[in-house]
């Protein structure tokens, strides 16, 4: 019987040799090389600033952060 686990682990390259040993096992077929988002959460917000028909005002902002403030801390 076989079982096929996949893994999936971060790796700190400390040598520029570990590199191409590790593109050679891309090569083999033995791993698989991924490259990391750019950066998520900023691709997020950007989609998300992207479907919103307009953004609020600082005013706006100020007020909401103020209520919320309020609730929390029961002023």
């Amino acid at each position: 019987m076989y079982f096929c686990l996949m893994n999936t682990i971060k790796i700190d390259i400390l040598n520029p040799k570990a590199t191409k040993l590790l593109k050679d096992l891309a090569d083999l077929q033995l791993i698989a090389i991924q490259k990391p988002a750019k950066n998520g959460f900023a691709t997020v917000l950007k989609n998300l600033r992207s479907k919103a028909k307009s953004a609020p005002s600082h005013e706006e902002i100020t007020k909401e952060v103020e209520m919320v403030r309020t609730k929390l801390h029961g002023k």
